[in-house]
């Protein structure tokens, strides 16, 4: 399990008279064919590989570069 800091991007709301809590924690997924089983997130929100890592590059405040962002997606694209 992993905090992939999922409250940043959370909406509270009411579900039947009660306040929904966000999950917390999230099951990480093995990588194997990914470029092969788009959208990407729980949600189906994040369309291709590039947005993906650009994503996690905002939320987890990696700082990579864009030579860096373009490595990770082409071995991602390779698995």
């Amino acid at each position: 399990m992993h905090n992939l800091k999922t409250e940043l991007f959370f909406k509270p709301r009411m579900v039947n008279g009660r306040m929904v809590a966000s999950d917390g924690p999230i099951k990480t997924f093995p990588l194997r064919c990914i470029k092969d089983s788009p959208p990407y997130l729980h949600d189906g929100r994040l369309l291709t590989l590039e947005d993906t890592v650009e994503f996690f590059n905002l939320v987890q405040e990696l700082k990579l570069t864009e030579k860096e962002k373009k490595d990770l997606v082409n071995f991602m694209r390779a698995l």
